[in-house]
Parts: structure tokens; sequence; C-alpha cells
């Protein structure tokens, strides 16, 4: 007996010239109430992200990837590559606490891609005997 080996000729198709789409995330920092009240200075914190944000593991390499501007008291921060907003909340928070204003200022999401700072809400109706 002889074995027949029978070949197909035709190979699965492979999909050319399609590439990922580049999804560009955009988050907003309100820093409206502390920056009317002096009390945080909005250039100063884009130069602390801009030096504290790690692209690949290391800090000061932002490039093309990542633009953080500021617009008024508003803080924006466009990407390219996937950036997590628990990390620019991280960021914030420990921004807050190297200018000691932890105590007094909290970061509060107030929508999908959005932030704003906003006062701690003090109670101050204590009865005094």
């Amino acid at each position: 007996f002889k074995q027949i080996n029978l070949r197909c000729n035709t190979m699965a198709p492979v999909g050319r010239g399609k590439k990922a789409k580049k999804t560009v995330t955009k988050y907003v920092l309100d820093c409206t109430h502390p920056a009317e009240d002096s009390i945080l200075d909005p250039a100063d914190f884009v130069t602390f992200l801009n030096s504290r944000v790690k692209v690949a593991g290391k800090t000061n390499n932002l490039g093309d990837s990542i633009m953080i501007t500021k617009e008024k008291n508003c803080v924006n921060l466009s990407a390219d590559i996937p950036l997590s907003k628990r990390y620019l909340k991280y960021l914030t928070k420990k921004y807050l606490k190297k200018q000691n204003l932890r105590d007094w200022l909290r970061v509060v999401s107030n929508s999908k891609n959005s932030f704003e700072l906003r006062y701690f809400q003090v109670d101050n109706e204590e009865t005094e005997e």
C-alpha cells in the first residue's frame, strides 16, 4: 500500500495593513478653589508632574507620549500611552503631602476623566460649656 499525502496549498489569510488605533486619554485636574485662595500654584504642580510621571519605569521620560499643560486654574494631561487615573491621583496626593496641604485638601473625582481639589468639610458646631 502506498500512502497518499494530500496537502492543501492554501494558507490561512493574514491581515495586513491593520494597525491598532491609538487611544488618547485626557485627564483634567481642577485646582480652582485652592488657586483662588493662593494656597496652591498650578504652575508649580505642572513642574512637579513633569518631573515625577514615570514612562517605561523612568522619570523625566515623557517625550511626545504625555503632554501636561496649565490652563487658568486647571491642569490638563493627555497621554498616548496607557496612564491610569489612579496613578494621577496618587501623584496629586503626593504633591499635596509635599506642600503640607494634605490636611486641608482632598482629591475628588467629579467625572470619568477629571479630578477636583476640594477643601475638607469641617463642622465647627461644637457647643462650648
